[in-house]
């Protein structure tokens, strides 16, 4: 498996217009549904995932298995507004490392939205998920201490990284926490478009140390994300050389 990594430079001062006119701005701020809007619109099927958006100063990174080529052909063709909320006229791009090997040390950094599936079909965030029940859920649920949060989202972490054996971590810290309002749509409204809700949830920031387990499972590990709302700005899983600042 070989994919690009791709980096795209947003104009904060076209981007924050374009979600607000679209009514794609969460409550919080949050840009990951316009940005997933923008990336379909200028892309199509073969809008980049996941992707990791690190603000105004250092622009967007993703990961795409597509033709260089094909996806510059379909950026050209993208209305005027959208080439300058993504910055397409600034696309840039390198083939990314494939060829690992079992045991590689390397440093990690992947926001993530640490949820799982509840009985009822439901997103739940992993930490309630685990302490529901409990006499101190109300409590718990408010806030709950980052300590315990830390346990609970490293667990979940560790088993997202060792599906088919693609990695074990070596060592990891939540580097940053909150609770986040996020947009997604679903059905349809009276009006026949499709309703637009906040979604409440975690959204952290794990920083450390992996180890490469199956150099073909850690490729799709890489190419597929981890985690939910992978095609909203969570699940990159940015790498540099195991020791680097």
């Amino acid at each position: 498996m070989s994919f690009q990594l791709l980096r795209l430079q947003p104009d904060p001062t076209a981007l924050a217009p374009w979600a607000t006119r679209h009514r794609l701005l969460s409550p919080d701020g949050d840009y990951g549904y316009a940005l997933h809007a923008l990336l379909s619109e200028a892309f199509g099927d073969l809008a980049p995932k996941p992707f990791h958006y690190l603000g105004g100063r250092q622009g967007l990174l993703a990961y795409t298995a597509a033709d260089l080529e094909i996806l510059r052909l379909n950026a050209s063709l993208a209305p005027p507004d959208v080439a300058r909320a993504l910055g397409l006229d600034h696309l840039e791009a390198r083939p990314f490392p494939s060829a690992w090997r079992a045991g590689q040390r390397l440093a990690f950094e992947v926001r993530v939205r640490p949820v799982v599936r509840s009985k009822d079909g439901r997103e739940r965030d992993a930490y309630l998920h685990v302490v529901e029940g409990t006499a101190d859920t109300g409590q718990i649920a408010g806030n709950g201490s980052i300590a315990g949060r830390t346990v609970i989202y490293s667990d979940w972490l560790t088993q997202q990284f060792a599906v088919d054996g693609a990695a074990q971590i070596a060592e990891a810290h939540l580097d940053s926490f909150r609770l986040t309002r996020v947009l997604r749509k679903a059905g349809s409204g009276d009006n026949g478009k499709r309703k637009t809700t906040n979604h409440a949830g975690p959204d952290a920031v794990f920083k450390g140390q992996l180890l490469v387990g199956d150099p073909t499972a850690f490729n799709r590990l890489l190419a597929r994300g981890v985690g939910r709302h992978r095609a909203f700005g969570f699940g990159m899983l940015l790498l540099r050389p195991a020791g680097s600042c």
